[in-house]
């Protein structure tokens, strides 16, 4: 497995430069300048002077891997000094990756913001992954019951409507209406784990989105989990099994939910970077200011940085967790080998 590992990394590497490079030759087209947020009587040999120091007027190439030597090398040295408190070489001045709008490393910005969006979109993602897996299987257990008919419904609004209209209608309806929940989301609140009411108010405001982003998660994923339950269930194995004398319990729990989570697992693999980019509308409608609305800014403030900096981490999620989820299978299905 380790040979695998190394493999899959080495492999990684030039994925992402590739990835780094479409990212950086799209947003190079579009429109935008450092200077555009700079004050009209900022001379314009000034102008000039900050797109130098900015590299802007170099080559394209020379930029791109200027970038590449930020992202790849210097933010995660950068990252590595502040969790361990240490330096390493010239520290004070490494060069790293900076916001047009805020002049601020952009990496800096998004820590800050990170922890919103966790709150909220990792929450909800646990919670949506805990009800539809148990959903989905007893539903292809008891195919056409009513539970199944129940939850095919369920499932179905929850997967149709969008997470913007069931957003807008919970805002109404328990904020507007019956004044149960906070309408917005408000990121300025510090938590303070010795006083319940600070916590209650934590848990009030994220009521709304996690429940909101729990559904539409769970719809989508118990109709897969349920489609590969009800194929497992007509193979040859469990036949196999139940003619043995197994229990229906022991079936299901040990041949048929196992051998179902391997396709899963890809599913929840994938889904898991579109936490961050997913959370663009949700943190749009409750005002949550974390990744999503970050990249919102971003875009309609033409900070170029900033945008090929979220981009590109969305990638780098999604190449992280398609390995954690090769080396999973191997885990569920012990006849999947990595030689």
């Amino acid at each position: 497995m380790v040979q695998y590992v190394i493999r899959r990394i080495l492999f990684a590497i030039p994925t992402l430069l590739i990835i780094s490079l479409i990212i950086f030759l799209i947003l190079d087209l579009a429109p935008g300048d450092p200077t555009s947020n700079v004050p009209l009587t900022v001379p314009a040999e000034v102008r000039e002077r900050m797109r130098e120091a900015l590299g802007v007027n170099a080559p394209w190439y020379v930029q791109w891997f200027n970038w590449n030597r930020l992202m790849l090398v210097n933010e995660p040295i950068h990252a590595f000094e502040q969790v361990f408190d240490t330096c390493i070489g010239n520290c004070e001045d490494r060069d790293r990756i900076v916001s047009w709008s805020s002049r601020a490393p952009a990496m800096d910005i998004i820590y800050q913001r990170l922890p919103q969006t966790m709150w909220v979109m990792g929450t909800s993602f646990i919670l949506g992954t805990m009800l539809a897996i148990p959903i989905g299987i007893y539903s292809a257990y008891k195919q056409y019951s009513a539970f199944d008919n129940v939850g095919t419904l369920v499932t179905m609004i929850g997967f149709s409507v969008p997470v913007y209209f069931t957003g807008v209608l919970a805002i109404i309806v328990f904020s507007v209406w019956l004044k149960w929940f906070p309408s917005f989301y408000d990121t300025t609140h510090d938590i303070e784990w010795s006083s319940w009411s600070s916590i209650w108010i934590q848990i009030k405001q994220m009521i709304m989105p996690v429940t909101v982003l729990t559904l539409f998660n769970a719809a989508a994923l118990s109709r897969f989990t349920r489609a590969s339950a009800l194929d497992n269930l007509n193979q040859e194995y469990v036949r196999t099994a139940r003619s043995k004398g197994l229990g229906e319990s022991k079936v299901v729990n040990r041949h048929v939910m196992r051998n179902s989570l391997i396709p899963v697992i890809t599913l929840i693999a994938l889904t898991i970077p579109g936490i961050f980019s997913g959370a663009i509308l949700t943190e749009t409608v409750f005002r949550i200011n974390g990744m999503g609305q970050l990249l919102i800014t971003a875009i309609g403030q033409g900070d170029v940085p900033m945008i090929q900096t979220i981009t590109f981490l969305f990638a780098l999620l999604t190449v992280i967790f398609n390995l954690l989820a090769d080396l999973a299978y191997g885990f569920l299905d012990p006849r999947i080998r990595y030689d």
